[in-house]
Order: C-alpha cells, then sequence, then structure tokens
C-alpha cells in the first residue's frame, strides 16, 4: 500500500516550481551575462535597455517588479529588448559598462551605449524613455546608413 503523504508533497512542489516556470517562459526580461551581454547589445536593430543591480542593494530590491512591467508594457515592441544584469555574479559586465553605482538603466544600440536614464522610477516613464530614445537610434542608423550611400 501506497503512503498517502507522497502526494501531498508532489502537489507541494508543483505549487513551488509554478511560479518559477512562468516567470522563466515569460520572456519579457533577458537576464545578460557576461556570456551573453556582448552578442545580444549588439543585436542589430535593436534597442536594449539594461537594468544593472545587485542583490544587496536596497534600493535595486526597492524596485519590486518595476523592470517586468516595463518588460510586460514594451513587450509588443518589435525592436525593443529589456534586459537585466546581476553586477554580483558579471562583474566584468558592469566594469566595461561603467557601472558605479546601482541601479543604473543603460540603452545599447549596435553594442554601443545610447543612452542612460536618470528619471523616477515608474514604467509609464521608463516606457517614453525607451521608446523616445529607441527612436532616436533608429532615426541615427538611418542617417548613418544613407551617409555610406
Amino acid at each position: 500500500m501506497e503512503p498517502v503523504l507522497r502526494r501531498p508533497s508532489y502537489v507541494l512542489l508543483f505549487l513551488v516550481l509554478l511560479p518559477i516556470a512562468f516567470r522563466c517562459s515569460n520572456g519579457e526580461v533577458v537576464t545578460l551575462t557576461a556570456d551573453t551581454f556582448t552578442d545580444k547589445v549588439k543585436e542589430k536593430d535593436t534597442v536594449w535597455f539594461v537594468k544593472f543591480c545587485v542583490p544587496w542593494c536596497k534600493h535595486c530590491n526597492k524596485l519590486g517588479t518595476l523592470w517586468e512591467d516595463l518588460g510586460k508594457a514594451v513587450e509588443a515592441e518589435d525592436e525593443i529588448e529589456v534586459g537585466e544584469v546581476d553586477c554580483s555574479l558579471n562583474k566584468a559586465v558592469c566594469t566595461k559598462a561603467d557601472i558605479h553605482s546601482y541601479p543604473t538603466f543603460k540603452i545599447f544600440y549596435d553594442g554601443e551605449e545610447f543612452a542612460k536614464y536618470q528619471g523616477k522610477r515608474d514604467v509609464e516613464l521608463l516606457k517614453a524613455f525607451v521608446l523616445k530614445e529607441a527612436d532616436k537610434a533608429t532615426k541615427s542608423n538611418q542617417e548613418d546608413d544613407q551617409d555610406e550611400l
């Protein structure tokens, strides 16, 4: 006879892992590492809005779901990706990106830093900023392409 207690433990495990599975499959915010950062921010015609943080930073922790909410808010924008870098695990990336305080929010385009956000930490303000900067970046790129012709 099989013990009755085993089923609830499977149910408990399922309930614990379910939110993690949904968060990973969510896809709105991409975790960038030393192995992926450079290639990702160099993606052609893609603007990357990246949050640089560390787990021990009270200001980073105070953001709550802000970055995930921003990822959802710009999900429909084909040329915009939202990423995050944990500087405690990816020090070389943060050094190369000239990160000295947390959190830091930067926009990258064609592998280069394009803009730094220093405003209030609000989803609508962040969204407006990245949309405006993405428009500038793509226009700048189009002008460069025309100059080469």
